[in-house]
């Protein structure tokens, strides 16, 4: 299997909907940023999957270093590889990369936030970044783009804390801020217990609200010229929203299950916001 092939393979089996927004790009482009997404896959398993903390800073620093073999020309897992043809191509910067480890290492350190201004630091690097780094291999013309990427990276990393509040919990981790725990009176205890309440409800509207400020904040910072190009994060945007709306109309019941749309559903979306865009 060569470097590209282990990419695409990594990419098929997150069931991501990222996965989607790469189905109508041109060959090359969809190799490089199915490349960029296997390598976000590979550092986030390492917290996900490595339950012993040490161990798992031990090979996100591992991970440091194959991203300075990238640019040095050396690198040895074939996500690296891959990445070596791409990030010159792309002209991609070195401490972006570095920046989405930061962000997996920050699930290592913090297990709670306590006010959105630090939840809004591990949005930027966990998603973010990777916003940034997408927009230049999709292309731009404008760079008030880049601005349109950072705050799509933040709704979509909104999204994701809102729909896996409960699963988050179970693993000992809260992002929602403890300040807006504590305005909504909203105990941590209850997000572990499961325990749905009208509390809890208007916490979570008040999170959406932020999200879908966001998303219309993007949106309005897209520049005409580069909407075609950036057809990729439309798609990953209109996916999303509509999850999110799903959230919504369900009430918020995200503590003992997860909202996900169809892989059909999926790519209904997908094709639609292609051709609209």
């Amino acid at each position: 299997m060569n470097p590209h092939d282990y990419c695409q393979d990594k990419a098929a089996k997150s069931g991501s909907s990222f996965y989607y927004s790469f189905l109508f790009l041109p060959p090359d482009k969809r190799q490089a940023i199915t490349a960029l997404y296997a390598f976000c896959r590979e550092v986030d398993d390492v917290v996900d999957e490595c339950h012993d903390p040490q161990l798992a800073q031990t090979t996100l620093g591992w991970w440091r270093d194959e991203v300075d073999r990238i640019y040095d020309g050396a690198p040895t897992h074939p996500v690296g590889q891959a990445l070596r043809e791409v990030v010159p191509a792309y002209d991609l910067p070195r401490e972006q990369l570095q920046e989405i480890i930061d962000g997996m290492e920050m699930d290592l350190d913090h297990v709670r936030y306590a006010d959105f201004r630090g939840l809004q630091l591990y949005c930027y690097r966990a998603a973010s970044v990777v916003g940034l780094l997408a927009a230049r291999i999709f292309g731009f013309e404008d760079r008030q783009t880049l601005k349109y990427a950072h705050d799509l990276g933040i709704a979509l990393q909104l999204t994701n804390i809102i729909r896996d509040v409960g699963e988050d919990a179970r693993r000992g981790r809260i992002y929602l801020p403890v300040e807006e725990l504590q305005r909504f009176n909203v105990p941590a205890e209850e997000l572990f217990e499961a325990k749905h309440s009208e509390r809890f409800v208007e916490l979570m509207r008040f999170q959406a609200q932020r999200a879908y400020g966001f998303y219309d904040q993007a949106m309005a910072q897209l520049p005409d010229v580069d909407r075609k190009n950036q057809r990729p994060g439309l798609v990953m945007a209109a996916i999303y929203r509509t999850l999110l709306d799903e959230i919504v109309r369900d009430d918020f019941m995200v503590l003992d299950r997860r909202t996900s749309l169809t892989p059909l559903r999926k790519v209904w979306i997908a094709g639609t916001t292609w051709m609209r865009a």
